[in-house]
This record gives C-alpha cells, sequence and structure tokens, in this order.
C-alpha cells in the first residue's frame, strides 16, 4: 500500500492528465484508476482532488479500465462472506434509488428464497443523483431489519426457513459510504454509481449470479465486463424501468446474460408471453403520495416517506397475492431470475412456478 505522500503524487499526476479538456485528456490505466481511488478511500486526498478525480473521469467517460481499477479498489476494501449454501443471487437496484413508480423489488428477495435461490440485495439510505426511494426504505416501511452485519446476512441466507437478506453499504464497505457527502455535492453521477452495484457482501460456494437494471445501450456491456471482472459466475443486466430490475410490463424488452463468465448475449422479452397485460409500465405511485414536476410532465416522488410506506404496503399484499401491478412485477422479474439461474426451462415454467408461490402467500413467512 502506498504511503500518503506517494498517493498525494499519483493523484496529482492522474489529474494533470485526466482534466485536461475535451480534446487532451488522457485515460489512464487499470492500476492507476484503482490507486487513486485508494487514496480517496484511505483519506490521503482532500475532497477537491477526489471531486475532480470524479468529475473528470465522468467528462472524459471512463474507459473499462478505469472502472475496472476503480472497483478494484472498493472491492479490496470491502467485506465479502461465503454463505453456506450453493448459490447465491446478488441483486442490486440502482443505489440512488426509484421516484416516478413505487418500488417492489425489495420483495424480490425472499420471493426467490421461497423459490429455492438465495438472495441477498444491497444498498444505501439515500445518494446522488436521484436521492429517490430506496430498498432500504421501502424494507425499514415494512419493519424489516436493514442493519444487519455480513455475517448475519451470510448467515440469513443459510437458514432454509429465511434465505434472504438485505445489507447497507454502511456495513460491507464504510470506506464508500464515507463518500456520500461528497458525492452529494458532486451532484452528477459518478464511476461510483456505476461500480458500487458489483460489490460482493455475500457469495455461494459454487455460485454467485449478479443482476441489475440499466436504461442505456452501451451499459450491459460494461456491467458484463465489470461483473466477469469482479468475479461474477453469470449476470442478468435487465432493461428496467428506472434502471432498475423490473422490465417495463407494457411492452416488449431485453435482457443481456451470461453464463460461467462468459460472452454476454441479447434475449428479446414479452410480458405478453407470460399473460401479463398492463396499461402502465410500472406501478404507479398513489394519489397519496405527493408528487412533483420535473418539467418534462413526468411525475416525480417528493415524499420519499410517504411513497416507501405505499410501496411496503403494496408489495406485502402481492406477496400474498393480491392482483395487479406489483404482483405482475414480481412475477415478470422472478421468472426472468429463476429462469436464467437454470432454475425453470423456460420463461412461461418460471412464470407458472412464480404464481404458484405468489398466490400461496406462503413467502410472508420469510419476512420475520
Amino acid at each position: 500500500m502506498n504511503d500518503p505522500q506517494t498517493s498525494r503524487q499519483t493523484m496529482h499526476s492522474i489529474i494533470q492528465r485526466i482534466a485536461t479538456g475535451p480534446e487532451l485528456s488522457k485515460d489512464i490505466s487499470l492500476e492507476e484508476a484503482s490507486q487513486g481511488m485508494q487514496a480517496i478511500l484511505n483519506g490521503d486526498v482532500d475532497e477537491v482532488q477526489a471531486a475532480i478525480f470524479f468529475i473528470a473521469l465522468r467528462m472524459k467517460r471512463e474507459t473499462d479500465d478505469e472502472n475496472k481499477g476503480v472497483l478494484d479498489a472498493l472491492l479490496k476494501t470491502s467485506t465479502s462472506r461465503v454463505a453456506e449454501v450453493d448459490e447465491v443471487v446478488s441483486l442490486a437496484d440502482p443505489y440512488d434509488g426509484f421516484n416516478r413508480n413505487l418500488l417492489v423489488a425489495p420483495f424480490l428477495p425472499p420471493l426467490l428464497a421461497e423459490l429455492g435461490l438465495p438472495t441477498v440485495s444491497h444498498g444505501l439510505d439515500s445518494v446522488g443523483p436521484k436521492f429517490g426511494v430506496t430498498h432500504r426504505h421501502v424494507l425499514q416501511a415494512a419493519d424489516i431489519d436493514v442493519d444487519l452485519s455480513v455475517d448475519q446476512a451470510a448467515a440469513r441466507l443459510a437458514d432454509p426457513g429465511l434465505g434472504w437478506a438485505y445489507v447497507d453499504q454502511r456495513h460491507f464497505c464504510p470506506g464508500l459510504h464515507k463518500l456520500v457527502p461528497l458525492r452529494q455535492k458532486v451532484i452528477k453521477r459518478q464511476v461510483l454509481t456505476t461500480v458500487e452495484v458489483l460489490l460482493k457482501p455475500v457469495a455461494g460456494r459454487s455460485k454467485t449470479h449478479f443482476v441489475t437494471g440499466y436504461v442505456h445501450k452501451p451499459y450491459p456491456a460494461k456491467y458484463a465486463a465489470l461483473a466477469r471482472h469482479a468475479g461474477f459466475d453469470s449476470a442478468l443486466l435487465v432493461r428496467g424501468t428506472e434502471g432498475g430490475v423490473i422490465p417495463s410490463l407494457r411492452q416488449p424488452g431485453k435482457v443481456f446474460r451470461y453464463q460461467d463468465l462468459g460472452e454476454e448475449f441479447g434475449v428479446d422479452i414479452d410480458p405478453a408471453a407470460l399473460g401479463i397485460a398492463q396499461d402502465v409500465r410500472a406501478v404507479p405511485l398513489p394519489e397519496n403520495v405527493t408528487k412533483s414536476s420535473t418539467g418534462d410532465d413526468v411525475a416525480s416522488i417528493s415524499d420519499t416517506a410517504a411513497a416507501a410506506a405505499a410501496a411496503a404496503e403494496t408489495g406485502l399484499a402481492a406477496l400474498k397475492g393480491a392482483p395487479g401491478a406489483a404482483y405482475d412485477s414480481l412475477v415478470y422479474a422472478g421468472s426472468l431470475i429463476l429462469w436464467h439461474t437454470g432454475k425453470a426451462d423456460d420463461l412461461s415454467s418460471a412464470s407458472r412456478n412464480v404464481r404458484k408461490v405468489l398466490d400461496s402467500g406462503q413467502t410472508l413467512q420469510r419476512l420475520r
């Protein structure tokens, strides 16, 4: 590990190269990106230089090696445990949350556990650029413990009666979590927004499957490269609403996936093929949740607590078999993950299995 003086010299050299304008900025190596990120995590450089590092990388566009280098530094400073189960699904919605629809994906992990897939989700309370409703908010509203240690989370996954957990970034990567105030000052999306979802707080003995969402077309290749670099045995990348793991409920979509660290490939999907017929893209916001205009004629949540409470109530109802957009969201995403991990031969049989479990209400027993 470099001493503080060497770290400051390294950061000085990095900033000189990456922050020289759109035509003269130069890329840095994987190793340099890792050293720069490590210097920030260690507190060896001041807040101004750290902010310049993130902004300059973003302005010139991060390379795959730069993304991998930053991820390497975070992996080295984060805590990871292997649960006493063969396979684990690591489910990561965008850490900056959701602000246009109700978030029901926090109820996917217990549903998947009931279907035989131990699942961990991870995130944090609030971070930019969206500052939206997060998994932590919704699970808190459902009176579920959101401050488990990594060891406690691994033990929950190994418990046949539970099989799922949520782990907060403050517990598995406290150095990164301490940067939340700085990230809020930077305002715009940074490399951290891309790579933080690829940390692996809990892994399986044989396989760990990475599941996340995306919006923009370049990101499946980026995420697949990073997932292989992090050692995820498989990855499922869903073009989901607000960049989450649940696709649009009313139109055909696309997922990208790889198996056994291989190359990713695209698969077209259609909710109608699973018997889903909705006229909404995602679970809509109820009338009692305060919304504000974003200037693009789209409603945005302005009352996080009310939205989290509504999402918890709606998600719990779906776990009891109540029909509607939340139920269909869990069917769609749950079927994709069940099929991707080889627990079902095709999406049709996967959806039948998911509906059977939801209609039974058995998943509620895993929420204790």
